[in-house]
């Protein structure tokens, strides 16, 4: 695989990141490595100067993924450490711990580890969670949470909504940065004001190709002030060291640690942003099977799909022929056809084409195909409009349209917002 060589290239090469500095002296590690990444993420950056900078009251936005090298939550190393006033914690869907599912969260607790009270975040509006910043008397919410680089994934509108709250309250707000797992492309169609929802609620591009803590220097400059009246007014970014935009999160040597439950590998993360579109339709996106994103498929299909696909020899992929049967989810104890995507070459991959040509010959082959509709949004009822951000997408491929007649209508947005982003970017 390219990705395999690219890895050995880079080990050796690539200039380290130089991390914006915090207020306060350097300190020494409060926590002794188990592992030697070739990137330090933010977090470890901070834990290894003793987390010098990070005065005050602090409340922390994170979950399972906010670790350090030697696998350890930050908010564990933080509060042994008796360098950070920790004062709550707030977690985003599957909480704090990770133990709800999709859609879920943990409530309100106290830590039975720290006796540190968690807060839900989960679903909380900028209102309700500057409540909860109030009500933990904070002076600084440190945001640590490892995003998969789509649109779609709810964390990254969690920081957005966290940074609003901030603002608000006139709270300081630190982003301790992880990679882009995809890398730093941007790609695929704008959001719509019209299709905001939890799952896109501004307007950026399905595939950012961006960092949070990048995203966080745009989302307070270029939304913030005009979407919520005011901007972070003390946002500061811990930078990682040693990573670049075409590295993939396998070229990294962190620990992988599942952001969500159905986010097994950094393999699965490089086709979510395509694959996750069957959450639009009446197919199984793999939820309930040990391969989520790359198992695709539903009663009707057969290997039709398969071959259809593996004609149009898709850059990145291979195409196999497959049968699941989901223990959750759609389609719960039938069995499904469909097909398992691998991953030949990471380097050619584009998730978003991906996704749209398996969704055109569904669309060709199969009477039975439909677009998941919700009850709940009569004026908005399809959800593949709200993952793509406009009913576009899905209008065409029911007129017929080819997969590259469909990626061509967003490449003027695309190049739009690469060319927005540019300033806000930290890495090269």
């Amino acid at each position: 695989m390219t990705t395999v060589n690219r890895r050995h290239l880079l080990a050796g090469a690539g200039a380290a990141a130089v991390a914006v500095p915090l207020a306060g002296a350097t300190g020494a590690p409060a926590h002794a490595e188990t592992t030697s990444p070739r990137v330090r993420t933010g977090a470890q950056v901070l834990a290894d100067r003793g987390w010098s900078g990070l005065s005050g009251r602090v409340g922390v936005f994170t979950n399972p993924t906010g670790v350090l090298a030697n696998g350890r939550s930050i908010v564990d190393e933080m509060h042994e450490s008796g360098n950070v006033d920790v004062v709550a914690v707030f977690g985003p869907e599957h909480g704090f711990r990770g133990t709800a599912q999709a859609g879920e969260s943990e409530g309100d607790t106290e830590d039975p580890r720290t006796g540190i009270m968690v807060y839900d975040a989960y679903g909380a509006n900028a209102t309700s969670l500057a409540e909860m910043y109030r009500e933990a008397d904070v002076d600084v919410v440190v945001f640590d949470i490892q995003d998969v680089g789509a649109r779609f994934y709810t964390y990254i509108w969690s920081m957005y909504t966290a940074m609003e709250a901030a603002a608000r309250e006139g709270v300081a707000f630190t982003v301790l940065d992880r990679p882009n797992p995809i890398g730093g492309t941007p790609r695929g169609p704008l959001m719509t004001p019209e299709y905001t929802s939890g799952v896109g609620a501004h307007e950026i591009i399905q595939v950012h190709g961006m960092t949070v803590g990048e995203l966080a220097r745009y989302f307070n400059s270029e939304l913030l002030p005009e979407k919520a009246g005011a901007s972070v007014g003390d946002l500061q970014v811990v930078e990682v060291e040693g990573w670049r935009r075409d590295m993939l999160y396998e070229d990294t040597g962190l620990l992988w640690v599942l952001p969500s439950p159905n986010m097994p590998t950094p393999q699965t993360a490089l086709l979510y942003p395509g694959t996750c579109l069957f959450e639009g339709t009446n197919l199984s996106e793999g939820r309930g099977t040990t391969r989520p994103f790359e198992l695709i498929g539903a009663p009707y299909v057969d290997y039709r799909w398969t071959e259809w696909l593996t004609a149009r020899e898709i850059p990145g992929v291979l195409f196999r022929e497959a049968y699941f049967n989901p223990i959750q989810s759609k389609h719960v104890g039938e069995v499904c056809g469909g097909v398992q995507v691998h991953i030949v070459d990471a380097d050619a991959l584009d998730p978003v084409r991906v996704g749209v040509e398996m969704l055109v010959g569904l669309k060709a082959l199969y009477p039975e195909f439909a677009w998941r509709q919700d009850a709940w949004d009569p004026q908005r009822p399809f959800w593949i409009d709200k993952l793509t951000g406009s009913p576009r997408l899905r209008t065409q491929i029911d007129a017929g349209a080819s997969a590259a007649e469909v990626i061509a209508a967003w490449k003027r947005e695309t190049a739009a917002f690469a060319a927005d982003r540019r300033r806000y970017l930290l890495y090269r």
